[in-house]
Order: C-alpha cells, then sequence, then structure tokens
C-alpha cells in the first residue's frame, strides 16, 4: 500500500499547522478584502461619489461571483492535490493541478465573453439612474473582460495552499493590494501625469494588482511548490479528474455564488425603499468582508489539513483540526464583532457620505455584527464538511444562511421600514436571525458527521496509527 507523503501536513502537531498556514491565509483574504474596499475608499471622494459607490454595489455581485468560482474551483483543486499526497500518489495529485489550470483558463473566457455581452442587461436589471448605469457598465465590464488575473490567482493559490506553501500565497496577494492601493489614486485623481480616469481608474487599478498576484503565485508555483509536478501533458483534460475537482468544489462555488446571489437579491429589495440604503449596505458588506474574509482565510486552512488527515485516516488529527479551525475561527470573529461594534462611526468617516447615508451604515454595523459568532460557525463547519467528502452538507448550510433564510425575511422586514428610514434598521436583523438558524441545522450536521464517519473510523496501514474507538475495539 502507498505511503502518505512525509510533510509537515501529516507530521506537525495540528495547532502549530494550523497557526503557521492559517495566519497567512488569513492575511492572505483580508488583503483580497481590500481590493473594493480601497476602491470604495477613492471612489467615494471623487466628484459625484455617492453614485459612484452606488455604482460599485451594483457591480459587486458579479465581482464576487468570478471569485467564487475560481476560488470554488481552486478549493477542489486543493482538496484533490492534499488528500492525493496524503495517499502517496504524486502522479494524481500533478494530474488535479495540471487540470485545474485548464479549467481556470475556460472560465476567463467565459467571464471574457460576459463582459462583452452581458454587463448592460444586468446592470439594468438593477438601476434605472442612468448616471448609476454608465458608472456601473463601465466598471463592471473592464473587471470581466480582464478576469484572468484573479481566476488564474484562485487556482495557484489553493495549489501552494494544499503543499503548505501558503506564505508563498500571501506574498503574491500583498504585491497585488500594494499595486491597486498605489495605482488607484494615481488613475482616479490623475496623479504623476497620468490622466484622470474617475472609475475607469479604479477598475484598471483593481485589474493590474490581480494580474501582479497571479504572475508571482504561478512563479512560486513553478520554483518552490516541489511536491507537485508539473508539465503540459498535466493540463490535458480529463474527465474523471474533472468531476473530482468539481464534486469537492462545486459545493464551495455554489456557496459563494450564493453570496453574489444573496446581494444581488438584497440591492434588488434596498432599491424599493432607498438607493441610499443599497449604497449603505453595499459599503458596509464590503466592510464586513474584511472579517469575514478572515474566516474565509482560515477555513481554507481548515479544508487542506483535515483533507490530508482523512487521506492518511487519522481520526486524532482530523478531530484536532475541527477543534482547532472552530475555536480559532469564532475567535476571529469576536474581535471583528466588537470592533465593528466599538469603532462603526469613525470607520464610515473615512467614506465621502451623506449624513444619512452615513447613519444607515452605523446601523448595518451594529446589528448584522452581532451575527457574526453564528456566522463563523457556520464557515469552519463548510470547510469542515468539504475537508470530508461532506460536500452536500456544505451546501445545505450556504443554501441557508445566504438564501433560504435571508432573501424571504429580508423582503417582509423591508415592507415593515417608514418612508423617513426611521426604523430602516429593522431590515439589519435579517442576517442575525439567518445566521442563528443556520447554526442550529450545522450543528446537527456535525453530530452525524461524527457518528457516521469520524468515530468509526480505523487507521490506514503504513500511518501512525490513532487508538480505536471504543466500540471498535471492543468488537
Amino acid at each position: 500500500m502507498e505511503q502518505s507523503v512525509q510533510t509537515p501536513m501529516g507530521t506537525a502537531p495540528v495547532g502549530k499547522l494550523m497557526r503557521s498556514m492559517g495566519l497567512p491565509i488569513i492575511l492572505s483574504m483580508m488583503i483580497q478584502a481590500l481590493y473594493n474596499i480601497v476602491d470604495s475608499a477613492f471612489v467615494s471622494n471623487m466628484t459625484g461619489g455617492e453614485a459612484a459607490l452606488n455604482a460599485l454595489t451594483l457591480a459587486f455581485p458579479v465581482q464576487m461571483l468570478m471569485v467564487a468560482v475560481s476560488i470554488g474551483t481552486g478549493v477542489g483543486v486543493n482538496v484533490l492535490v492534499a488528500k492525493n499526497l496524503g495517499q502517496g500518489d504524486s502522479e494524481k495529485a500533478a494530474q488535479a493541478a495540471g487540470n485545474g489550470l485548464f479549467l481556470g483558463l475556460v472560465l476567463t473566457l467565459i467571464f471574457l465573453l460576459f463582459g462583452l455581452a452581458g454587463v448592460r442587461p444586468y446592470v439594468a436589471s438593477q438601476t434605472a439612474n442612468p448616471e448609476i448605469f454608465a458608472l456601473a457598465v463601465t466598471y463592471l465590464r473592464i473587471c470581466s473582460t480582464a478576469s484572468f488575473g484573479i481566476v488564474l490567482f484562485g487556482i495557484f493559490e489553493k495549489l501552494l495552499q494544499a503543499t503548505g506553501l501558503a506564505k508563498y500565497s500571501t506574498i503574491a496577494q500583498i504585491a497585488g493590494a500594494v499595486t491597486n492601493l498605489v495605482l488607484d489614486p494615481i488613475m482616479i485623481y490623475g496623479l504623476l501625469g497620468c490622466p484622470a480616469l474617475g472609475i475607469t481608474g479604479a477598475a484598471l487599478a483593481t485589474v493590474l494588482g490581480q494580474v501582479v498576484s497571479f504572475a508571482l503565485a504561478l512563479l512560486f508555483h513553478l520554483t518552490a511548490n516541489k511536491l507537485v509536478k508539473s508539465g503540459l501533458a498535466y493540463v490535458r483534460p480529463r474527465g474523471r479528474i474533472i468531476r473530482g475537482i468539481y464534486r469537492i468544489g462545486l459545493p464551495a462555488i455554489l456557496a459563494q455564488a450564493l453570496m453574489s446571489l444573496m446581494t444581488y437579491g438584497i440591492n434588488r429589495i434596498l432599491v424599493g425603499v432607498s438607493e441610499a440604503m443599497v449604497t449603505a449596505y453595499g459599503l458596509y458588506y464590503k466592510l464586513q468582508q474584511f472579517v469575514l474574509f478572515a474566516a474565509f482565510g482560515l477555513r481554507d486552512a481548515i479544508t487542506p489539513i483535515v483533507s490530508f488527515a482523512h487521506g492518511m485516516h487519522s481520526r486524532s488529527r482530523i478531530t484536532q483540526g475541527m477543534k482547532y479551525g472552530i475555536g480559532c475561527t469564532l475567535t476571529i470573529m469576536a474581535v471583528g464583532m466588537a470592533v465593528l461594534l466599538l469603532f462603526a462611526r469613525p470607520l464610515w468617516g473615512l467614506f465621502g457620505l451623506s449624513g444619512a447615508t452615513q447613519a444607515l451604515c452605523v446601523s448595518a454595523a451594529r446589528v448584522i455584527s452581532l451575527s457574526f459568532l453564528f456566522a463563523g460557525f457556520n464557515v469552519a463547519l463548510q470547510g469542515i464538511f468539504q475537508a470530508m467528502d461532506r460536500g452536500g452538507s456544505s451546501l445545505v448550510l450556504s443554501v441557508c444562511r445566504q438564501l433560504l433564510f435571508v432573501l424571504p425575511v429580508a423582503w417582509g422586514l423591508a415592507r415593515l421600514v417608514s418612508p423617513d428610514l426611521s426604523n430602516a434598521w429593522v431590515v439589519w436583523l435579517t442576517f442575525p436571525i439567518a445566521e442563528g438558524l443556520t447554526a442550529a441545522i450545522a450543528g446537527g450536521l456535525l453530530v452525524r458527521l461524527y457518528r457516521t464517519t469520524i468515530r468509526p473510523m480505523q487507521p490506514r496501514a503504513g500511518n501512525p496509527a490513532d487508538s480505536p474507538p471504543e466500540n471498535v475495539r471492543k468488537t
């Protein structure tokens, strides 16, 4: 029987491994969240800033969808590569990596076609304001037609993470974010001899930053990722490998895509109340992503660690990964909740908002942040379920927390908002309700996973044996 590849993924203490992998990934994900925050901060201070902010809010669901599909595909590649390495099959790991690259190229072509033909009808479905429409179309068309940076970075980022090289993906992410941060004011306002491009400059700065991240991640994969073999032969599409990638990654894609659908649906609900509420929700959501993406980053450390242990059939490392992963995620979300509750008003002062819109942002921060602990628990369990080949359970949580318990509740609560928006905060209750109900379901699914799969698990020959569970020893 093949031996698992001897790497820190299979031998290092799980707590230490979680910290060493989790911190770079968390930093990477938080930096990714900065892209939209930085764009919003600079755009809000240009002429017609609130209209431009509204336009960015309308474009945001598609940007999230691009991230969802690329990261979800990457998650499938990540888990398949880590699991095959855990089982000692480096050839299958290389095939999974090569087919991930092939899928990234296909996705880039799809988003290019959307950018050319689909942007205008998409934006028109959300606004009749000609100024906002023109700004949103301009921004989104550039981001869609030049999506290859964000899509291919999502693939190579996960390949680096699958073998414990998360620090390299973080370096690539930081380089892209710094590029965006430097180019944004130059291109938006027209500094250092560059013409003032406004929202066009914001879009160009974003895609150039993404290209820098992709180029560095590719370089690091080719030079430092020694456990995964590279070559054009591995890029040849194989139906079995692609099915394996999406059997794992499709729930992750749908989970992230549901965020896009939820945001699009909330935008449609809120625009019937007030354009200011759309702007406030969009801006709040981007700042919330800074906290939530930290939880996503830790989830992306939990997934390969637990998946590698699953490939080893190491029950003790699986349970340790679950314990550390859930505990660390809850800590991150508690800190994020405290920051938003305490500093909501100063944070919104960074943006050029009217008094009414700023008040709506503050109320959103103080109400929605109450859902963070539930959200952290749900996100951690999504990663655990993906790693344990329970993609269906992960998808159930996503549907509940981002669709089933959100849009109907938001629609009903929006009917209660008065014309002067004095009680607009009631709409924000949607999110604590949705996350709380989902957490109850998640707990039940976790108990079932442990009883049916983890507790009866037998160690694989050739790997450090876990003690068999009590019921197995007695039989």
